[in-house]
């Protein structure tokens, strides 16, 4: 019972993925696609978070961690880039 609870959710997940690919791919303005490429990165962390449960291993935590810290790395810099249109700001003294 529990492994099916597992694999439903990993179904699941991967419907979500699907439904914010097709929302970066037809995504009316520039902040919908970066929600959604935000949202596709935390269904990832769900995503090997049970398969690690299901294969009962703690292998997959650094591949968590990693998911995560780009994820909100990325984000960011997309909303930079919508922001002001640089992402890195350089001073430059004449």
């Amino acid at each position: 019972m529990f492994g099916m609870a597992m694999v439903a959710s990993l179904v699941l997940f991967a419907v979500a993925i699907g439904i914010c690919a097709f929302r970066i791919i037809k995504g009316p303005t520039m902040p919908d696609r970066v929600v959604a490429l935000d949202t596709i990165g935390v269904n990832l962390i769900s995503t090997a978070a049970i398969v690690s449960i299901i294969l009962d291993t703690k292998a997959f935590l650094e591949v968590i961690l990693i998911i995560g810290i780009l994820a909100f790395i990325s984000t960011i810099a997309f909303s930079k880039f919508i922001e002001r249109g640089v992402i890195i700001e350089r001073k430059r003294n004449r």
